[in-house]
């Protein structure tokens, strides 16, 4: 078997120590393991390499066998090293204590979560008005979820008291499984069958939840709503999902918003648009109109010669969100009306600004909108 460079292999130099060949056999077996290349022949050969590689250099009597015929290339036969060496070889010197060893911090953890499971969370939509998520209040809901069960403190067990360690893992809530393949022993931990992973056993159950460790019951919640939120925006209140069937922690109640259109504002992000009508006469001549804002009415000047389609932006007139303040957009649009008596349009032809442009339905309409939301004519500056 010299004819196979075994430090080579392991990667380690002629000298090293034990220690050494121990560290970098685990390090290659973390790298070849058949389980984590399943049909990869070219792994499970590297595989059973550095097992063979390990199998003599770990054992002082091989080694010092297998240095010899390093060192002596023609002494091979009945009393070197080929012929005294590879009995103990096919069980893979103990290599499944070895692979779990390096393997059993890892199985242990993720079998530990698998065993212990956080509650399911919930998710609930709220239909928000768009004043109301423009500026932030609060919202009382209700719904149905499995609570963690108040008498046994969600263990399942009357009095959360009634219970004893599991015979089988001994309170660990996992096991060890042991199989042997063709590459030798293989040692893994796996949830424990006869506790479920909890660890303990039910000698006597709740009354109240029979033993399930959660009741089904109606839930209230009260929400603090920020101002700002939007559509698809949400909040978490963590504990307030379901309860967990294997003692973990309750899972969240994840609220997520739905914001209702309104009928003068539009939204992006923290900025405010909208679209304001005005007359011929104000946008030839300029003058004042009423603003809807989110709290408040506000004065603004219409510059004259204003082009229908002019955008005007006023800083700071958007939504006060904790990230800040936004801004508005105002969209003008210069309505002319469809019907004029011969008398208007005699004075349109005058121009002397006598043709009253407020019977235009749009301009009627953000008028109407604007009176039943704030009581005040847009019109009248």
């Amino acid at each position: 078997m010299a004819d196979k460079n075994y430090y080579e292999i392991l990667g380690v130099d002629r000298k090293a120590t034990d220690d050494e060949i121990k560290s970098a056999y685990r390090k290659l077996v973390k790298q070849y393991h058949p389980d984590l290349h399943p049909n990869d022949a070219n792994a499970a050969a590297k595989f059973k390499e550095v097992n063979e590689a390990h199998e003599v250099l770990s054992d002082a009597q091989k080694r010092a066998a297998y240095d010899y015929e390093l060192d002596h290339p023609g002494a091979r036969g009945a009393g070197g090293f080929g012929g005294a060496g590879f009995s103990g070889f096919s069980g893979f010197g103990g290599f499944g204590d070895i692979f779990n060893d390096i393997f059993s911090g890892f199985s242990s953890s993720s079998s530990s979560r698998a065993s212990v499971q956080q509650g399911e969370d919930i998710q609930k939509e709220v239909v928000l008005s768009f004043l109301d998520a423009a500026k932030g209040c609060t919202k009382e809901i209700r719904y149905m979820r499995n609570e963690p069960c108040p008498s046994c403190k969600g263990t399942g067990a009357k009095n959360g008291t009634a219970y004893k360690t599991c015979d089988k893992c001994g309170g660990s809530g996992q096991v060890r499984y042991t199989q042997d393949t063709l590459f030798g022993r293989t040692i893994r931990v796996g949830t424990c069958d006869a506790c479920g992973g909890t660890g303990k056993k039910i000698t006597e159950p709740c009354p109240d939840c029979k033993g399930k460790g959660y009741v089904r019951k109606e839930t209230v919640v009260t929400l603090n709503i920020p101002a700002g939120a939007d559509t698809n925006s949400y909040i978490r209140k963590k504990g307030y999902g379901q309860a967990s069937s294997t003692g973990g922690a309750p899972g969240d109640l994840i609220v997520v918003f739905r914001v209702e259109p309104h009928k003068i504002f539009k939204r992006k992000d923290k900025d405010l648009y909208i679209e304001l009508p005005i007359s011929y006469k104000t946008a030839a001549l300029g003058g004042k109109v009423r603003v809807p804002g989110i709290d408040e009415t506000f004065e603004y000047l219409i510059p004259d010669g204003t082009q229908s389609g002019t955008v005007f932006c006023v800083r700071g007139r958007g939504l006060k969100t904790r990230t800040g303040t936004g801004n508005m957009y105002i969209t003008v649009t210069v309505e002319v009306p469809t019907k004029l008596t011969r008398e208007q349009k005699k004075q349109l032809e005058e121009f002397d600004g006598g043709v009253d442009l407020r019977q235009t339905n749009k301009m009627r309409a953000f008028r109407d909108n604007m009176q039943s939301m704030y009581g005040q004519d847009p019109y009248k500056g």
